[in-house]
């Protein structure tokens, strides 16, 4: 990633094609459709490159997230354009970032999950293609409704197979085949 912000509309772009042809074109996701195709994720992206900014953005995507009707509103994606290259850093910033939902009196209506261009499952190799089950375009933090979630959870069959099927997936697909998938939602370069 270049050390210029990349443009919103291009980082958006990117967001969304990777959602689209990736998270919800493998089906790697089973309820990420719906709120996509309807328009009830809210999208916002951030310059801000130092942790006390990113943490402001955070608490102001989380309120945002709060104010607005559920049925507006599902889910949100906090997209970092240049913050938190570093894997470890990332990281960092999670356990710091779960820790005010806990402080804010969110624990149990909003979790995070995560995504990162670099992610990397505990353990697991760095060319393993299940990583890529959490890898994105850019760092990200999902937040995510607790409500709407245990809803969806309750509509599918067997949520707790969806891990398993998504690394079997993956590792179908190989490393190669998911590069040339998301070909077009890799960061764009110096915008």
């Amino acid at each position: 990633m270049s050390d210029q912000p990349h443009g919103d509309d291009a980082v958006l772009r990117a967001t969304r094609d990777w959602l689209e042809r990736f998270v919800i074109g493998l089906g790697l996701c089973p309820f990420a459709a719906a709120p996509f195709n309807g328009g009830r994720i809210r999208f916002a992206v951030t310059h801000a490159d130092a942790i006390d900014d990113i943490y402001q953005d955070f608490l102001s995507l989380l309120y945002d997230m709060f104010t607005c009707e559920p049925g507006d509103v599902e889910t949100a994606l906090l997209v970092l354009s240049r913050g938190l290259p570093a894997f470890d850093d990332y990281l960092d910033a999670l356990a710091l970032l779960d820790q005010v939902i806990v402080e804010a009196g969110a624990e149990g209506l909003v979790q995070v999950a995560s995504f990162h261009p670099d992610y990397r499952f505990d353990g697991a190799p760095v060319d393993d293609p299940a990583n890529y089950s959490n890898r994105s375009p850019f760092p990200m933090f999902h937040l995510i409704r607790e409500d709407g979630l245990s809803a969806a959870l309750e509509s599918i069959d067997d949520p707790g197979a969806i891990p398993a099927r998504n690394v079997a997936r993956l590792r179908a697909l190989g490393v190669a085949g998911i590069r040339e998938l998301v070909g077009s939602s890799e960061p764009p370069s110096g915008e």
